[in-house]
């Protein structure tokens, strides 16, 4: 009961660049492929954030398309917390924020939005896939 090993799948959203954000650049994410899995928990993370006077606001986008065609905001009643919990302020170096979803679509993508950045903002993301319908998941993740 307690094998989150086996029972659990990671893919890498937002990935960790050489050189961090400096601007108002939106960090469109990868599209996570959400069949075979019962449960997903997005997860941010972020560094060191050098501007004072930075925000950045998270959005879960869902669609039925591998593409996202015709995605759509996420529902509030779809999401396992909240996005304005999920978002942050440059006083948040350090810290991991998450954000489920458990809606009925087949994809999802993330998108975390700087807002008055002019230094350097290094974040990355994932997405924790759980509860799946075949187990053991493959290790290393494919």
């Amino acid at each position: 009961m307690k094998d989150l090993h086996n029972n659990s799948h990671y893919v890498p959203v937002i990935l960790p660049v050489a050189a961090a954000i400096e601007d108002n650049t939106a960090q469109v994410g990868a599209i996570v492929d959400h069949r075979g899995y019962q449960g997903a928990e997005y997860v941010i993370v972020t560094g060191t954030l050098a501007d004072a006077a930075a925000t950045f606001t998270a959005l879960l986008e869902e669609s039925d398309a591998s593409d996202m065609t015709g995605a759509t905001a996420v529902a509030d009643a779809d999401l396992l917390g909240t996005e304005a919990l999920a978002s942050f302020t440059q006083a948040s170096d350090g810290k991991a924020f998450k954000l489920g979803y458990r809606g009925g679509k087949d994809y999802t993508r993330l998108t975390v939005t700087p807002a008055g950045n002019g230094a350097a903002a290094p974040i990355v993301a994932i997405c924790h896939l759980g509860f799946p319908l075949r187990a053991p998941t493959a290790n290393p993740p494919a």
